[in-house]
Parts: C-alpha cells; sequence; structure tokens
C-alpha cells in the first residue's frame, strides 16, 4: 500500500543564513538557522503543499541532528528514513545575500553524516511504500552515497515508483572548486558528466538549470545538451531558464529552446535565489503526482520558486498549499512578496508548527498578585513557580495540549526549566495593570529584547480595553500593541492578546465583539486570543464571528478564569466549549492562590503546595475534557 506520496534522498544540513542583507559573509554579525539540504527542502516543500513526504539521510547524534530530525517533524516530513550517525557531524552550511547577483556560501561537509549514507540505509519496504523516489545529484559524487542512491532507484523501478532527479550540481561538493567557491553553480569536468550520465536512464523526470543541464550533457550549448541528454534518457526533461521561465521537453527535443510546454511566470524581486530550485521542485511534484498537464505543474513550480527567490532562507519561504492557492488567485500586488502584508499574514498562519487543537493551562504569570502577599519575597516567589511548574508537569506526564504561562522577572527559574518538556509556554510582556498598556523593561523601548526569547514563547500581552474609551486612550493603547506585534513577527513569535474589558465598564454582547474589530483594523493579527468567560451564547457567538471574518487560519482562544471558583468555572467552560475556536483555558489563581498564601507565610509544606495545585489543575482539565466531548455530542 502506497502510504508516501514521495521521498527524497541524500543532503540534510543545518543552514545559518546571514541575517545582514548586503553584507559579505565576513562581515556577518548574526545568522538565523533553518533546516535544509536540497532533497530536505524539497521534502518539507512538498509536506507544506499536502504531500506525504519522507527524506532518507543521514544526521549526526548531536544538537544540529537532532535540530534536523526535529524540525522535519515540525514540517510534517516522515522520519523513519533518517539515520543517527554516531561517528559523525551533521552538515553546516553557512550562507548570506550580498545582492540580487552574489549569494556567498561555505559547505563545511567533511566527512559529515549525510555522506556517510550507505546501501544498509536503504530499506526496500520504505521504498515500495511511496509514489514516488526523488534523487539528488550530490549524492552521486561519492562512491557510498552513490551505491545507496542506486539501490533506491533499484527498488523504486521495481516496484512501479515515479522517479526523478534534481541535478542539483555544487561543484565543489564533487571536489572540480575550492570551498570558497561554495557559490559557483558551474564548472566543466568530463568525470561529472560520465558519472551523471551513467544515470540518468534510471529517471522519468530530471530537473536542472541550463548550467546544470549543461554539466549532464557535457557541452555548453543548451539545446545540444537537452539533445545529448535524451540520448540516454527518455525522462522528461524541466530545464530551468531564469527570467525566461522553466520549460518541459517530452520526446524528442525541438529546434528551439522556446519550443517546450511552459507555465506562467511570475515577475517578482529577486531577493535571495538560495533554495528556490528547491522550492520549484516541491511545487513541480505537485502538479506531477496529481497528474495535471506540465502547463499547470509548471504554474506550481513556478509560483513556488517565486516565493523562495522573494524570501529570507529556503524552506521557511515555501508556500502552504492555502497560500499558493490564495497567491495564484489573487494575483500579485507587489513584486516584492515579503513585504505583502496580506500575502505574509497568509503566510504565517498556514505554516505555524505544532498542534494546539487542545490547550488547558496553567497560567502563573502573575506577578502585582504575588507581590501583595503577605511573605511576599522575589526569591521565595520563584521558587514558588518552580513549585507551579512541578504541579503542571504532573499533570501533563508526558501527553500533549498542556501549557503554562509564566513571566521571566520572578518565575525565571521555572521558565527556564520549562524548555523541552513539550509544554506550550506563553510569557507575559505587559507591566501588570497598566492603561494604557506599558510593557516589562525587559524589552526595551524598540522591543529589542525579543531577539533573546526562545522561538516557542508565545508573545502574551494583557490589555484593559473598553469600547468607551477615548480616542486618546484608543490611540495609545494600538500604538503599543501595533509595535509589539511587529516585533513579535519580526523575530518569529506568535503573539496572545489578552482583553479585560469588564474591569472597566458595562459591557454588554458587542463590547468584545468591537474590540476586536478595532484591533484587527489597526493591522493586528494575534495568534490566540484570551478572553473572559462569557456569560451568554450570543456573546461568543458575536466574538468568534468578529475574529474569524478577520482570520480564518487563527490558532484559537482560550478562556481566562478571574478567580473564579471552580464550580463557576465549570458552568463557564459548559458554554465556551461549545465554540470550536475556543481551545481551552488558561486560569491561575483558581489553582494556585491558596497554595500561595499559604505557602509564603511558611503554612504549607512545597510536597503539599504542588500537591494541592495538581489536584485543581487535574480537576479542572477534565471539566474542560467533559465539557467539550458533550458540546460535540450535542452538536453531532
Amino acid at each position: 500500500m502506497k502510504t508516501l506520496d514521495v521521498i527524497t534522498i541524500g543532503r540534510s544540513s543545518v543552514d545559518l543564513y546571514g541575517a545582514q542583507i548586503g553584507s559579505r559573509l565576513e562581515d556577518m554579525g548574526s545568522f538565523n538557522k533553518y533546516v535544509g539540504g536540497s532533497p530536505t527542502n524539497i521534502a518539507c516543500g512538498a509536506a507544506r503543499l499536502g504531500l506525504k513526504s519522507a527524506v532518507i539521510t543521514r544526521v549526526g547524534d548531536e544538537h544540529m541532528g537532532r535540530f534536523v530530525r526535529e524540525q522535519l517533524t515540525r514540517e510534517g516530513v516522515d522520519t523513519r528514513g533518517v539515520i543517527t550517525d554516531p561517528e559523525r557531524l551533521t552538515a553546516l552550511v553557512l550562507l548570506g545575500i550580498r545582492d540580487e547577483e552574489q549569494f556567498p556560501l561555505i559547505f563545511y561537509r567533511e566527512n559529515c553524516a549525510d555522506m556517510a549514507l550507505s546501501e544498509g540505509d536503504i530499506d526496500e519496504a520504505f521504498i515500495a511504500s511511496a509514489r514516488a523516489l526523488v534523487v539528488t545529484g550530490t549524492h552521486l559524487s561519492n562512491p557510498r552515497t552513490e551505491a545507496a542512491v542506486i539501490k533506491a532507484l533499484e527498488h523504486a523501478r521495481k516496484h512501479g515508483l515515479r522517479i526523478a532527479l534534481d541535478i542539483d550540481y555544487r561543484p565543489n561538493l564533487w571536489g572540480v572548486a575550492g570551498h570558497g567557491d561554495g557559490e559557483s553553480r558551474f564548472v566543466e569536468s568530463d568525470k561529472v558528466t560520465a558519472k551523471l550520465q551513467s544515470t540518468l536512464h534510471y529517471f522519468d523526470l530530471i530537473v536542472g538549470t541550463e548550467e546544470e543541464f549543461h554539466i549532464a550533457g557535457g557541452t555548453t550549448d543548451t539545446l545540444a545538451a537537452l539533445k545529448a541528454v535524451r540520448g540516454v534518457s527518455a525522462a522528461t526533461l524541466i530545464c530551468k531558464r531564469g527570467a525566461e521561465g522553466a520549460s518541459a521537453y517530452e520526446g524528442v527535443i525541438p529546434a528551439h529552446l522556446d519550443d517546450g510546454q511552459t507555465g506562467p511566470g511570475f515577475p517578482i524581486e529577486i531577493f535571495n535565489v538560495l533554495g528556490a530550485g528547491d522550492g520549484f521542485f516541491a511545487g513541480l511534484l505537485k502538479g506531477w503526482l496529481e497528474d495535471a498537464d506540465w502547463p499547470t505543474a509548471l504554474k506550481y513550480a513556478n509560483a513556488c520558486g517565486a516565493f523562495a527567490v522573494s524570501r529570507h532562507g529556503c524552506t521557511p519561504a515555501y508556500p502552504s498549499l492555502i497560500e499558493l492557492e490564495f497567491f495564484l488567485g489573487r494575483g500579485i500586488l507587489r513584486p516584492d512578496l515579503r513585504n505583502d502584508a496580506e500575502l505574509e499574514q497568509v503566510h504565517w498562519s498556514t505554516n505555524r508548527h505544532a498542534d494546539w487543537s487542545i490547550l488547558r493551562t496553567f497560567a502563573f504569570d502573575h506577578r502585582l498578585q504575588l507581590e501583595e502577599m503577605p511573605g511576599y519575597t522575589k526569591e521565595k516567589a520563584g521558587a514558588f513557580k518552580a513549585l507551579c511548574l512541578d504541579a503542571a508537569l504532573r499533570v501533563q506526564n508526558g501527553q500533549p495540549g498542556y501549557g503554562i504561562l509564566c513571566d521571566n522577572r520572578i518565575g525565571r527559574t521555572a521558565l527556564h526549566a520549562a524548555a523541552g518538556t513539550g509544554l506550550w509556554i506563553g510569557r507575559p510582556v505587559e507591566w501588570p495593570g497598566s492603561r494604557p498598556i506599558r510593557l516589562e523593561p525587559e524589552l526595551g523601548p524598540d522591543f529589542g529584547g525579543l531577539q533573546e526569547w526562545p522561538r516557542d514563547h508565545v508573545v502574551k500581552c494583557l490589555c484593559f480595553p473598553h469600547p468607551d474609551d477615548d480616542e486618546a486612550m484608543w490611540t495609545a493603547q494600538i500604538e503599543t500593541l501595533t509595535r509589539l506585534f511587529a516585533a513579535t513577527r519580526r523575530n518569529g513569535l506568535e503573539f496572545l492578546l489578552e482583553i479585560i474589558p469588564s474591569k472597566l465598564g458595562l459591557v454588554d454582547d458587542d463590547t468584545n465583539p468591537r474590540i476586536i474589530q478595532r484591533v484587527y483594523e489597526a493591522g493586528i493579527y494575534p495568534d490566540w486570543w484570551k478572553l473572559e468567560p462569557f456569560k451568554s451564547e450570543a456573546t461568543w457567538t458575536r466574538a468568534v464571528a468578529a475574529i474569524e471574518d478577520h482570520d480564518p487560519h487563527i490558532r484559537g482562544i482560550v478562556v481566562l478564569g478571574l478567580d473564579a471558583p471552580e464550580a463557576e468555572l465549570a458552568e463557564s467552560f459548559a458554554l465556551a466549549a461549545r465554540q470550536p475556536l475556543v481551545k481551552g483555558f488558561a486560569v491561575g489563581r483558581t489553582i494556585f492562590g491558596d497554595a500561595a498564601r499559604a505557602w509564603l507565610k511558611g503554612e504549607m509544606s512545597d510536597t503539599a503546595a504542588v500537591d494541592q495545585m495538581a489536584e485543581r489543575f487535574a480537576r479542572l482539565c477534565e471539566i474542560w475534557d467533559k465539557s467539550r466531548a458533550e458540546a460535540r455530542l450535542n452538536a453531532a
């Protein structure tokens, strides 16, 4: 049974992309870390387009190898073919964007893990489970990896897979250019040509730039090169021609390059060509595996390549299927796609990782409330928050769908200890009780402090707005939220906005929807909303509609507690659980309030505090789960 659409085989690496644009690699001051390597990029791009993809490669038994494996999982790529090599390091690549024509890069691949791929790593049953196999040319450059590739090709042919080659010619990876020539795309080599031509008969589809067909065909005349490849392969040839687009050639090579089948191109600004070919290949796979005609498949491929050349990084630039369809339907509004706010919102919101369809959150990010309790000291409160984390982890017990809210000012120890536990982690930035909103000093006046945050932390901001506020108050609040939202996106962080208008005045069914509407009108798109436990279904219906009208891809809503008794929370949960957009709750003092007051005064032990908080948190989780189950049953 074919459980996979495509398996790719070959390189995997960690890409360190220079963050400064228009600079030499020598002058880079910081780097962004992404997963990389042509087949790995293709597998990720295909997964984003809804294909079930996998990659066969090797990674080191170290931090970067674990990053590659974990990132593949986040991207939805099957990792059964990823072998951990205990003796070698994961490959590393340093890249930069100098200008529209210069993209310096250095490959750190001396005896790297993926070049140790061997025949023993190729599992026939795994290959047979896929509809297609994609090979990239680099792994034909070494006898050991070539043997692994040939074995995979033989299995693929035996089990009726479609087989494709991305020529992916990197002269220095074939040993015909130096370490400092990573940017070089073409050096003539009879040896490389002969090696490629010895395998071209395996393939149904061969993809390359004009320069890559030059090396495969053994001549710098593109038509002659295509004809030379045709002489040893019956594959459909896809030639990428830069600004001229791409052409497909079936059967006899025509007299003119322009006589091939083409798809529409997309006139966009070239910002970064690195990884564009891999994005192109992912889009091409979508069309090829759907049996689309070549103009349609090339349309998908060209569009995915356009996204890649307009953004920073390789895999992070590739579109989701929703984003691709949106782009093809709406068209280009501006050539620098990365600055198209509407398109970037779709890109961001449809490419987020992790499944948080359920979120039961223990909120102990409180600062002012603890500071006002008898016996408080910062040190004691920090130790208490570590106990809160212990309680949360006891209830979580390694299961998905649990989270915490914890601050960095008092709860730093707990916040750092939560890393890698599988908990969703929200972190507050507002100065407690401020109105108009002010932020914690640690963020700095330009919010530069967010650069230090782990990328899986969610920026949580509590704001006290009300529709009846005067314009001066609204302007002040929205200005801060706008700057904060921009900073979260700039740093790749999700944003949770909490609003509590009931603290300021009377509220009705339209109060929260009016606030939500105003936030969106300001161009602010929270990933999460944290809302009060409403008393009526009408309020929930209108609030949800206000959100979904502006952002159909929102992560969701969590319900706050407001220190309500458990029985009252149970009633509010029952009402909120009827709304699918509500993913869970974020409750604090109902869980920790009694324990904190007793523990800070020395009237409760650590063990008793953890026991009490874990019991209360677990009970709320049970109440929420029961409420959601009943809501689904009643809706069926």
